[in-house]
């Protein structure tokens, strides 16, 4: 019994820890929803060489949208012109991190990981992008390919929310409703499963076993891309397993491999790159998560060995008390809603909710605010 106490305990408080920042983070990504237009992202998508993979990695770092929810957003934008290194760049750099996680890793895991995580988001994505560009086309019809999975007709949605025109309900609306009721439902279950997992790990697993076992170096790393790029792990989820892991003896480089891999890759994925880019294009995919999440890795390492500075000095704990305990309740409150409605996260909003500002009922596992014309695929869901 007492464990479950000590785990209850560790619950509270990294949901504490983390609370007020993701409901700021929360905030920033509906006024994102609202304010990034999907043409706007389109008109800057097209063509060669570096300047696409270099935008859409930068338009994908800040957006909240997990492994899953950015599938048919990037089929959308390849359908609608983007190279495919533009593509396969925004497919790595937006489910990495997002502005709600990474003032959750700010929270948990402190301002260096907070830096680093999106910097190694945005510099993978382009290095990607120009990998697949490099490699050539394998299709003669990249349009034809890039039609998602759900739509095999490639029929033009015509339901209200595909509509890319202005809604009618005012922008604070728009905003309060996709950060504080859409995003929340669809981290919902990943987010507290992650919390869980890390309680479970600070309960259960000794002081310093990892390091005992594991040690330092490209092992740890090894192992935890291993477990990292075939299980899917949201951005902001996996963020609390990390410092768990860091807080047990893991080293900062593999926690960072970790928080790369779990949210870039998946079999979903993978499956959705072949498909809408290509054989090489996927091997490409998965060659460029690995090295880039190795080589960051290391590097993080050594940073932390030459400065000095503590693995995850989050900020988290540095907030007051009534304010930790008090946004943990509200964000509680927001996880909870959705699964005691016990229905699918989409089917919760009307259906012009559902589409945030621009097609947002697009995705498949989170909602998001770039998905223009590929939304009516969630019948069966």
């Amino acid at each position: 019994m007492t464990w479950i106490v000590t785990l209850a305990h560790e619950f509270w408080t990294l949901l504490g820890e983390m609370a007020p920042w993701l409901l700021f983070g929360f905030l920033v990504a509906g006024i994102l929803a609202v304010l990034l237009r999907p043409e706007t992202i389109e008109r800057h998508l097209g063509g060669k060489g570096l300047v696409p993979p270099l935008k859409a990695a930068a338009f994908g770092v800040p957006l909240p949208l997990c492994s899953c929810g950015v599938i048919p957003v990037a089929a959308s934008l390849r359908r609608h012109g983007a190279s495919r290194g533009a593509t396969a760049a925004f497919l790595l750099s937006t489910p990495q991190t997002g502005v709600d996680s990474i003032l959750v890793t700010f929270s948990l895991l402190g301002p260096v990981f907070a830096v680093v995580r999106p910097v190694v988001a945005f510099l993978s994505g382009v290095i990607g992008g120009v990998v697949v560009d490099l490699l050539g086309d394998e299709r003669s019809e990249p349009d034809d390919a890039a039609v998602p999975a759900e739509d095999p007709a490639g029929e033009e949605c015509t339901d209200s929310c595909c509509a890319t025109g202005e809604s009618p309900r005012p922008a604070w609306r728009r905003i309060l409703e996709y950060g504080f009721v859409t995003l929340p439902a669809d981290l919902a279950r990943p987010l507290l499963l992650g919390i869980l997992v890390a309680g479970l790990i600070g309960v259960l697993v000794p002081e310093d076993l990892f390091a005992g076992a594991l040690g330092h170096g490209i092992v740890p790393m090894l192992l935890m891309m291993v477990v990292g790029i075939p299980i899917y792990v949201c951005a902001t989820g996996s963020v609390p397993v990390a410092a768990a892991l860091i807080a047990k003896g893991v080293c900062p480089g593999a926690a960072l491999v970790f928080l790369m891999t779990g949210p870039a890759t998946n079999s979903a994925t993978i499956a959705t790159v072949w498909k809408i880019l290509g054989r090489r294009a996927a091997i490409a995919y998965l060659a460029v998560v690995a090295l880039t999440a190795l080589a960051s890795g290391m590097l993080l390492d050594a940073a932390f060995e030459w400065s000095g500075l503590p693995s995850a000095a989050g900020a988290g704990s540095m907030l007051p008390a009534w304010l930790r305990h008090g946004s943990a309740v509200l964000l509680l409150a927001l996880l909870a809603r959705p699964l005691l409605a016990g229905i699918p996260a989409w089917r919760r909003l009307p259906r012009d909710s559902r589409a945030g500002e621009h097609g947002s009922c697009c995705s498949t596992g989170s909602a998001e605010p770039v998905a223009p014309s590929c939304c009516c695929s969630h019948d069966d869901d």
